[in-house]
Parts: C-alpha cells; structure tokens; sequence
C-alpha cells in the first residue's frame, strides 16, 4: 500500500542534527526545479527529501520546465538546483553562464544520456538476431504489416509537429525505407506511439519504429534499438537529420543527449557537500525507465515516487552518499 504523501513541513519535523561532512555545510533556503515530466518530478522529490534531513537545507519546490527554468536560472540565478536539464536545449546559454561563474554543470543526471532510435520488441530478437539491424529489418520488412494497406510496410514516427517527427522523417529517407516496401505512419499523438507497442506486445506481432529512453513504455515492454551499422556523426545529426529542410540527409546513430544536473554557482559555493551529492547523483535509463513505469501504473505522483524508490532501490542510492549519511537517509525513512 503507498504511504501517505509527505509534505515539506513533516519532513522538517522529522530532521535531526545531521553529522559527518554535512555539519558543515550552512545550506540555508533552496529552491529546486519541479519539471514537468515524471523523471525530473521524481529527482526533484528525491533531492529535496535528502538535502533537507541528511543536508539540513530548507528546500522549495518551484513549478518549472527546460526553457522558462533555464532562462530564470541564466538570468536572475534562481532556482538553485534544476535536477534534470536536457542542456543541449541551451547548451550556449548554459556555458556561458558557467564561463562567468554564474552555474555550474553539478554532474550527470542520467549516465546514458537521453537516448532516441529505432526500435524493435526484443521477441522479436530473440527469434531472429538479424533483426537488431537495419539489413535485417529492410531484408525481413514483409513482416511488419501496416494497419491500413497490405501491401506496405509500417513504420511508426512520431505525431505532427513533435520535433522528432523531423529526425525520424529525415533518417526514413536517408536510410531509403521507402524502396523497401515501408510507409512512415503517423501515430497521431504520444498515446498512440505507445499504444502501437502495447498491442503488438499483446498478440507478440512485429513492430518497428521511433521512440526515446527514459520512458514508461520501454521500461514496460523490452526493446531492442536498431544499429544502422553507421556509427555516430553528430555533425550531420545537428546541421542535416533535426533540419526541417534537410534535402540530403545522410544515416547516422542518434547521438545522445547530455542530462545535467545544473546548480548556481551561488549554491554550489554556500553549500558544497550538498553539491557534492548532486554530482554523483546518477541514474541509468534501464533504472529510469523502470521507474517511470512503476509511477505510470500506481499514478503516483513525485512525492509518493520518492518514497518508493528510497524504499525500494537502497542498491542505487546509497551509492551516493557516505555510509555515515545513508544512516541517516534510512532513519529518515523509518520514521515517516
């Protein structure tokens, strides 16, 4: 049964006079970005439950997204603490305020990058190998029935108007999909992408197409990503396959996309073992992924979230900290 959710002020009741390196440590208030997204909502509850009772910060969650909280934090230095930031969405802005010693990149928040490709489920693999590559798939594409005509092949984009409708439409013509019998299918919206995979892992059919990590839906259902053979070329990535109007685009692995966590420079000197958690602080996709599809099947919201995860996944987390200060994480816990 989930436990009761948990506000700040219980939590500030509960705190008692932490030890170790955190006794030195003159935290005072801290404002961390809530993201609108399961993942970022679930670091921001894990951060400040273990800065306010093992750290001794006043922490405040503040309502934010990647481009509003970014631009704050450039700007006017607030909040302190964005726990999981896609920086390549302002990675000038970004550098330039850690260039002025205004932020900081604090560490990795997911070690293996925001991940993207195409995609096959893995019982698919499993019968035949051939099918993690792209060969196998263009040789084999027979098998991936289209939902309306018989004669095609389906390959699942992304909705209009997402930005990976245009990566994902692009590399479709650079790896000539086309002259093998498929047709790119628009899902329509993120519920049909996942409701494509859902049925086809339902009736064990063929299914092949986009989608990204972390996500509920590949730690729901297991997924192969399709190797194109090619590598990485991040130069025609970034300057060809995001362009709308890429005439020529050329086949390249996605790249992966850097998820910082991202402090201000304010904080990061007032408050330094405080920092130093934040910096090792990381989280593989696999763990993420998995995660993101326990909160999507209890609806559970960031706060409720946490608690499961310190709960259950003490392998991950007292990684992070000292056994002094994991001590104190798991009697925090206890008393709740």
């Amino acid at each position: 049964m989930l436990k009761r959710k948990i506000t700040v002020g219980a939590l500030l009741a509960l705190s008692l006079p932490f030890a170790g390196s955190a006794s030195a440590n003159e935290c005072g208030d801290v404002t961390i970005a809530d993201m609108n997204w399961n993942s970022a909502t679930l670091i921001a509850h894990v951060d400040q439950f273990i800065l306010e009772n093992v750290f001794g910060c006043n922490v405040e969650l503040v309502p934010g997204n990647t481009m509003a909280t970014g631009a704050s934090m450039v700007e006017k230095g607030e909040p302190d603490i964005a726990p999981e930031m896609w920086s390549n969405s302002m990675k000038p802005a970004f550098d330039k305020g850690v260039e002025e010693k205004r932020l900081r990149y604090a560490g990795i928040t997911l070690s293996d990058g925001g991940e993207e490709g195409f995609w096959v489920p893995k019982y698919m693999v499993e019968k035949d190998p051939e099918l993690k590559t792209i060969e196998g798939i263009k040789k084999k594409a027979a098998m991936f029935e289209h939902p309306e005509d018989p004669k095609l092949s389906a390959f699942y984009g992304c909705p209009a108007g997402w930005n990976c409708e245009i990566n994902s439409s692009n590399l479709f013509r650079a790896l000539d999909l086309e002259e093998y019998g498929f047709d790119l299918v628009d899902p329509g919206s993120g519920a049909g992408m996942s409701g494509a995979i859902a049925k086809a892992y339902e009736r064990n059919e063929a299914w092949f197409g986009y989608y990204w990590a972390p996500s509920a839906v590949l730690g729901k259902y297991e997924m192969v990503k399709v190797d194109f053979g090619t590598g990485i070329d991040e130069e025609e990535y970034v300057s060809c396959i995001t362009q709308e109007d890429c005439e020529s685009p050329k086949v390249t692995m996605y790249p992966p996309s850097p998820v910082n966590t991202i402090t201000t420079e304010q904080f990061a000197v007032k408050a330094p073992a405080a920092y130093e958690y934040l910096a090792g602080r990381s989280f593989t996709n696999q763990q993420m992924n998995e995660l993101l599809a326990w909160m999507e099947e209890n609806q559970a919201e960031g706060d409720i979230a946490m608690e499961h995860f310190l709960t259950n996944y003490e392998s991950i987390w007292t990684q992070w900290l000292s056994a002094e200060l994991v001590e104190e994480v798991k009697q925090k816990l206890a008393a709740l």
